[in-house]
């Protein structure tokens, strides 16, 4: 019997806890090898940096801590989580525990059913989902205690959907949960935490726990070897837009593709004809690698909307053909064969 590693998904919008309670997590893992997926992108280099220093000699490797900064990760499940697992699967001492923060804009479902997906089903399974929820703002009518700067986060990703209102992205993760902790629960009375545990109640699903916690304070024993394999039981999690738009995710309205071109005479010249294809075309993510003449080193290219980023990350290899390939990615109508020659009469 090959013995499965246990992954604990922990999802919240900006400024729960989250990563609050992983770091306590981390401090009390007693000797566990715990590997990190960090997807919050809107506080991507504090939390790297937090959990780097947490004291605990379990979270200071730096190959334990992944962050996937591309995005929301239910956008990027088959080029970058996936991946990421299976890197941490082939490990010669493999993590005894996965823990992944997703983003606060992220829809958990997606995740869960990735973790069916052939590379690594029988590597791991989920051992729980965690949400965290800020008692103040619950208690004040908000779903976060800044909901201005979760605006701007979402504002942020051009892959997300920005028309979904925080209540809906809310009550997804509720829904999608086997445990709820009700976070800062100082900061509120009594009163307030029983209307808060109410309307919990009337959101989660049946057998969904909730528990309360302090400063992201709450027994490990209680977040960790849950042991309910939660991929195997999706019924009831079903978000929004899986209800109500016959399965479909947001974002299986988007479409991708390839292509393929030869060296540019110069790494300017390559970038700002990709910025020009981008401004004519609607394009929302692009990504790749490019081949600049007379360079030995690989340029790694990353744009998103109008914003694109470069840098040479490594020299080709002998056996790699030295030609610029991208990935295009946009909206569904994109026109493929037109970018696709603009790019290529623009690249020859």
């Amino acid at each position: 019997m090959v013995t499965k590693i246990p992954t604990t998904i922990i999802t919240g919008f900006l400024g729960a806890g989250k990563t609050t309670i992983i770091q306590h997590i981390l401090e009390n893992a007693s000797g566990k090898r715990i590997a990190l997926i960090i997807n919050e992108f809107g506080e991507k280099g504090v939390d790297g940096e937090l959990l780097k220093g947490c004291g605990d000699e379990n979270c200071t490797k730096d190959d334990d801590i992944v962050e996937l900064a591309n995005g929301c990760i239910c956008c990027t499940v088959a080029d970058e989580f996936i991946p990421t697992m299976e890197k941490l699967l082939a490990r010669e001492n493999p993590p005894e525990h996965i823990i992944i923060e997703t983003s606060g804009l992220a829809l958990p479902q997606p995740l869960v059913k990735a973790f069916n997906w052939p590379e690594i089903k029988t590597k791991v399974s989920i051992d729980g989902i965690i949400s965290v929820v800020d008692a103040l703002a619950l208690s004040e009518g908000r779903f976060a205690a800044n909901e201005g700067a979760v605006n701007q986060q979402r504002e942020q990703d051009e892959m997300l959907d920005h028309e979904t209102p925080l209540g809906e992205l809310f009550i997804d993760q509720i829904i999608c949960a086997d445990l709820i902790v009700i976070n800062k629960i100082d900061m509120i009375d009594k009163e307030q935490l029983k209307k808060i545990k109410l309307k919990l109640e009337q959101e989660k699903r049946e057998g969904t726990a909730i528990i309360s916690a302090k400063n992201g304070v709450v027994d490990i024993k209680a977040l960790l070897g849950l042991g309910l394999n939660s991929s195997e039981d999706y019924k009831g999690r079903e978000s929004h837009h899986e209800l109500y738009h016959e399965g479909e995710h947001e974002h299986d309205d988007f479409v991708s593709f390839s292509l393929y071109l030869p060296p540019s005479e110069s790494k300017e010249s390559l970038l700002k004809n990709i910025e020009n294809i981008i401004k004519q075309h609607d394009i929302l993510r692009l990504k790749g690698f490019g081949a600049i003449r007379g360079s030995e080193a690989r340029l790694t290219i990353q744009a998103v909307g109008a914003r694109i980023s470069s840098y040479f990350d490594k020299n080709w290899q002998e056996e790699e053909k030295q030609e610029t390939s991208l990935v295009i990615i946009g909206q569904k109508g994109l026109n493929e064969n037109k970018i696709k020659e603009e790019l290529l009469g623009l690249g020859a």
